[in-house]
């Protein structure tokens, strides 16, 4: 039996490669049966395998796994073994890839399927999920294993819309490079599994409980291109942060019973549980007199210009989030401008994460805002506010990801950048602070990424002579300076 990754010649029943370790038999992605490499249908159920147009550089997980991952992944792989937990199991393909690719010159065909199996893998990537198998025209991956992910769903729809928005985004290239437009599936299905092993080159070996992968599977394949399908169980742990449109009961292969399905259509403007709780309704909110009482007393100082930060620290679901909101909900904040923001569990590798969503709910930046919109309110609000802030537009628009013209910012070196983006943004801030005291909120510092974090420690240097209340929450595993 001929490795897929080494082309070492094995002999007949080998699991494992005996040159390079490598795993000799494919799962099949709908019924998780093994096959033999090479073999284009699944012999045990008939669905396509499309293992021979598998790019080398797919080959295993330490091939196209970030160094970040593969990092925490072998730290804790030993911990892994035997443990049950609970996922969310994505597939994805291209559909219609042999079409595609039918009558193209090798090597456009191999670059083809490589990019957008590159911009798929990217947004698994993004939200922290592993990318198990690549299976030629199409991936699988897990979201809370082997890492584990306490909203490993919503991330996994998350990823899911992104690789949607990638592909889309990208079809004018690839119309105008190959003359075709790919288009991908996505199926989404929650469940749990229990780890066996990980191996060296991060590949996992695990059992499902229950269809977690075999439904997870069927949703793909029941997904028209360009679209995405979960199941009910996976809604109900995103739900409040994701938009759907039901589908109705749909017969699944291999199951007794049609199930209900769902189409996801798009995110909600919501980040955290306690942002989906607000939108269900909160309970009455009873006590925390003292703490209210220590936020009143910093208020009160911040508005003498002398500046404050108030910190609260609590394991999650203690109410912290809660007390800010009732704080910035009441009277206490009239004749005080609240900029509000937080950092997300899958922020961190996302340069200024918080900050960006504080300019936004400054500068008033809705979701159907375009780039000329976003520069013109931003400019419009900077100038107003001082013309001596003009040398700083750059910077801003930048974060914004808005068109600027200073032919100049981007032959910067990456320090330099730096410099004068932590720069324009408190400066502008520390600007704002002088025509009204301002109440600035950053929650959840636990995930803040490092930029941010250099933002928010030159800010409360700053805040000794100005009428800021800097709020900040975190959990007791964020460690401060």
């Amino acid at each position: 039996m001929r490795c897929p990754k080494c082309q070492y010649e094995n002999a007949a029943g080998q699991k494992f490669c005996g040159e390079c370790g490598a795993r000799l038999t494919a799962s099949c992605a709908a019924c998780g049966s093994a096959n033999p490499p090479g073999q284009k249908f699944c012999g045990e159920c008939g669905a396509s395998l499309a293992d021979q147009l598998a790019a080398p550089k797919f080959a295993s997980p330490d091939a196209y796994t970030p160094k970040r991952l593969a990092n925490k992944i072998l730290t804790s792989r030993i911990a892994l073994g035997g443990e049950r937990k609970r996922i969310t199991v994505l597939f994805a393909d291209i559909k219609g890839s042999l079409e595609l690719i039918e009558g193209s010159d090798p090597e456009q065909a191999d670059q083809l399927l490589e990019s957008t199996l590159g911009k798929m893998m990217d947004a698994v990537h993004r939200y922290d999920g592993t990318v198990n198998k690549v299976m030629g025209d199409g991936i699988m991956a897990l979201f809370g294993a082997p890492l584990a992910l306490e909203d490993h769903a919503v991330r996994a729809c998350y990823a899911a819309l992104a690789m949607q928005d990638a592909t889309r985004r990208a079809a004018e290239e690839t119309r105008a490079k190959y003359g075709v437009e790919p288009q991908i599936r996505v199926g989404l299905n929650s469940g749990e599994v229990v780890v066996r092993a990980i191996g060296n080159d991060l590949s996992m070996d695990y059992d499902a409980i229950g269809p977690t992968s075999h439904l997870a599977g069927r949703m793909e394949q029941l997904a028209v291109p360009g679209t995405i399908r979960l199941t009910q169980i996976t809604l109900r742990l995103a739900e409040g942060f994701i938009r759907v449109d039901p589908l109705g009961p749909i017969p699944v292969k291999g199951l007794d019973a049609p199930i209900e399905i769902y189409e996801l259509t798009g995110a909600m403007s919501t980040r955290t549980r306690f942002q989906a709780s607000i939108a269900r309704g909160l309970t009455r909110f009873v006590g925390r007199d003292i703490e209210m009482e220590a936020l009143g007393r910093a208020a009160a100082r911040a508005e003498q210009g002398h500046g404050q930060v108030f910190a609260l620290v609590g394991e999650a679901g203690v109410g912290k989030s809660r007390l800010y909101h009732e704080y910035t909900h009441s009277h206490r904040v009239e004749g005080k401008l609240v900029l509000e923001s937080r950092s997300v569990s899958y922020g961190k590798t996302t340069a200024y994460f918080p900050v960006v969503d504080l300019l936004r709910v400054y500068f008033d930046i809705e979701d159907r805002d375009d780039g000329r919109r976003m520069r013109e309110k931003v400019t419009g609000k900077v100038l107003t506010l001082d013309e001596g802030l003009r040398s700083g537009l750059p910077a801003l628009l930048s974060l914004l990801d808005a068109p600027h013209d200073d032919q100049g910012w981007d032959s910067l070196q990456a320090s330099e950048r730096r410099r004068r983006t932590l720069d324009a943004v408190r400066a502008m801030i520390l600007r704002e602070s002088e025509v009204q005291p301002l109440v600035v909120i950053f929650e959840d510092l636990h995930w803040i990424d490092s930029e941010s974090q250099a933002f928010l420690d030159g800010l409360v240097e700053s805040l000794p002579a100005a009428p800021i209340l800097l709020l900040v929450n975190y959990r007791p595993e964020y460690a401060h300076e």
